[in-house]
């Protein structure tokens, strides 16, 4: 990260050109952007480590709490349900988990890590690292704690709105 003080801000990069469409959209279409970039070098960040993008995700909620549901693991994940009984199928055909009914319920997979998958806890951390620095190389660390803060208050209005939508 560049030594910038808030006061003294680097200057801006020129904003590209818009679509028509998207004029009275900016930010959304710049968080679209955003969003393809960062995924697409994550996505080739993963396939180093034989992963499909998403499957970090729920590795690393594994990583923190070992033997959790499969319901847990989609809430915890924040992803839909086919997206993750997909990759769990692909990640115990590799070899990284296994899925076992629950002992208070055979209708309930418990999903764990296998050595395998625990092995991948620290190149995956490493990864993150990786790309973390790629994506805050140009921005001072209040720009960093800024655009974290606004990122997460984006989130939450289009996940209440999402609710409030589906509720009514």
């Amino acid at each position: 990260m560049p030594d910038t003080t808030s006061s003294e801000l680097p200057e801006l990069p020129k904003l590209p050109e818009l679509p028509d469409a998207a004029r009275d959209g900016r930010m959304s279409y710049a968080i679209f952007q955003l969003a393809r970039a960062h995924r697409g070098h994550a996505a080739a960040m993963l396939r180093a480590l034989n992963l499909h993008p998403g499957q970090e995700l729920l590795l690393m909620q594994l990583f923190d709490r070992d033997g959790q549901t499969q319901a847990e693991l989609l809430e915890r994940a924040g992803l839909d349900h086919s997206t993750v009984s997909k990759s769990l199928r692909r990640m115990q055909e590799a070899g990284l988990l296994t899925r076992e009914p629950a002992a208070h319920d055979r209708r309930v997979m418990v999903v764990s890590l296998t050595d395998a998958g625990r092995a991948l806890r620290e190149p995956i951390a490493d990864m993150w690292r990786a790309l973390e620095k790629i994506s805050v190389r140009d921005l001072t660390h209040d720009q960093v704690e800024m655009f974290t803060a606004c990122a997460h208050t984006i989130e939450k209005s289009v996940r209440d709105h999402s609710r409030q939508a589906s509720a009514g």
